[in-house]
C-alpha cells in the first residue's frame, strides 16, 4: 500500500514485463500463475448452500462474486468464512472452476482468485495447492494446522518447516494465513514471517487475522522496504510479498505502515465502501487533502467491522439474505443466525451507517 511496497511492486512488474492471462502446465513445478497479486482488498466468499440439502448453490455463488469484484474486490475462496473444513476436494475444485468461468465470461480475465488450502497435514495442504492450480485458481493461502497445537504452537522449527515445505512444493505462490482463533491459538510471530519471507521465493504474503497492528509494523519493515525485491526475488515477479490485514478496522493506519491491503468479510455486506476506504487511504500518501474523508469512512467501517464481526459467518450470510436476497445458513453443525438476533444486528447504528455509506456510494439513497 505505502509508497515502498507498492515501488517494490512496481519493480518486480517491470522485471517480468505486463502480465498477461493464462497458466503455465501445473505439473513441471513452476509456478503456474501469470496473473498479478496486487495491493488492495480481498473477499473471503462465503460457500451457499440449497437450504434442504446443503448442495451447492452455484447461482449465488457466481452472484456475489459478481457483485463483489465489480465493486472492486477481489474474490478469496474456500476460506475460513467460506466454511473450508466444510468442503470436500471435489467442491473446493467446483467453486474455483464455477468462479473462473463467471469472471472470465463477465470480461473480469485478469481478476486473480485465491483459493484456501489449509488442511491437517502438509500431504494434504500441498494436494490441495495442486488441485487449486488445475482448477483454475492463481494464488493459494494456507493457514497453521491447529488439530495438534499442542504439539506445533512452541516449536517454531516445525512451524517454519511446514509453510517452507509447502511454499517449495506448491505450484502456485502461497500466502501466510495466520489466524489464531482457527488454528487452536497458534500464532506466527513476526521474526518467523518475515525469516519465510526473506527465504522462500514462492510465498506471495500474509493474512493477520491475529489483527496485531505492532506484527503487521515490523513485517512491513522489512518486505515492504526499497531493497527487498531485488535481495530477496520472487519465485514469481507477479506475486510480490504482500502484506494484509485480516480486519478492515486499521486499514487507514496499516497504510502508513506500508501494509498493502486487507482481506476482510466485511467486503462481502459493503464492497463499495471497503474498496472506496482503500482508493482514499492510499490516494491521502500524496494527497492530504483526503485524509480527513478516509479517517471518517474508517470510523464507520471500523464500528460496523467490530459490531458484524462478532456475527460471524452466520450473521454475515444472514445480513446479505436481507440485503441481496441471497445467503441462507451455514453448513451444519453451524446453526443459522437467530432471526431475533439478526434483527438486532440489521438495526444497529453501526450495521445502518455502513448500509448507508454503501447505498451513498452505489447512488441507491
Amino acid at each position: 500500500m505505502g509508497s515502498n511496497g507498492l515501488n517494490g511492486f512496481r519493480a518486480a512488474r517491470s522485471e517480468d514485463g505486463a502480465a498477461s492471462n493464462g497458466h503455465t502446465d501445473a505439473l513441471n513445478g513452476t509456478t503456474q500463475t501469470s496473473r498479478s497479486l496486487k495491493p488492495g482488498i480481498f473477499a473471503p466468499i462465503p460457500t451457499f448452500f440449497h437450504p434442504e440439502t446443503e448442495d451447492l448453490d452455484l447461482d449465488a455463488f457466481i452472484a456475489h462474486v459478481l457483485r463483489v469484484v465489480k465493486a472492486g474486490v477481489n474474490p478469496l475462496l474456500a476460506g475460513s468464512m467460506g466454511e473450508a473444513l466444510h468442503l470436500s476436494h471435489s467442491e473446493r475444485t467446483t467453486l474455483i472452476t464455477t468462479a473462473r468461468r463467471a469472471l472470465d465470461d463477465a470480461g473480469f480475465k485478469d481478476t486473480p482468485i485465491i483459493a484456501g488450502t489449509g488442511a491437517g497435514s502438509t500431504r494434504e495442504t500441498i494436494e490441495l495447492c495442486s488441485e487449486a492450480a488445475n482448477a483454475g485458481a492463481d494464488f493459494v493461502i494456507v493457514i497453521t494446522s491447529g488439530y495438534f497445537a499442542g504439539a506445533l504452537a512452541h516449536d517454531k522449527k516445525a512451524l517454519k518447516a511446514f509453510f517452507q515445505e509447502v511454499a517449495a512444493k506448491s505450484p502456485l505462490p502461497v500466502i501466510i494465513y495466520n489466524y489464531p482463533g482457527a488454528s487452536s491459538g497458534i500464532d506466527l510471530d513476526s521474526d518467523l514471517i518475515t525469516e519465510l519471507a526473506e527465504e522462500c521465493p514462492n510465498l506471495a504474503g500474509v493474512k493477520l487475522t491475529c489483527g496485531n497492528v505492532g506484527k503487521l509494523t515490523r513485517i512491513c519493515a522489512t518486505v515492504s522496504s526499497p531493497n527487498f525485491i531485488s535481495s530477496h526475488p520472487r519465485k514469481n515477479p507477479n506475486a510480490p510479498f504482500l502484506v494484509l490485514g485480516g480486519f478492515i478496522d486499521f486499514l487507514l493506519p496499516s497504510t502508513y505502515a506500508n501494509a498493502h491491503g486487507a482481506i476482510t468479510g466485511l467486503a462481502n455486506v459493503a464492497p463499495h465502501s471497503i474498496a472506496k476506504l482503500f482508493e482514499l487511504s492510499e490516494g491521502s500518501l500524496q494527497d492530504q487533502s483526503l485524509l480527513e474523508e478516509a479517517q471518517r469512512l474508517q470510523a464507520i467501517i471500523a464500528r460496523a467491522d467490530y459490531t458484524i464481526a462478532k456475527a460471524s459467518i452466520a450473521g454475515t450470510k444472514a445480513l446479505l439474505t436481507k440485503l441481496y436476497g441471497y445467503g441462507g445458513n451455514p453448513r451444519r453443525p453451524l446453526p443459522p443466525f437467530d432471526p431475533a438476533a439478526l434483527e438486532i444486528l440489521w438495526n444497529h447504528p453501526h450495521t445502518q451507517d455502513l448500509v448507508t455509506l454503501e447505498r451513498q456510494l452505489t447512488g441507491k439513497v
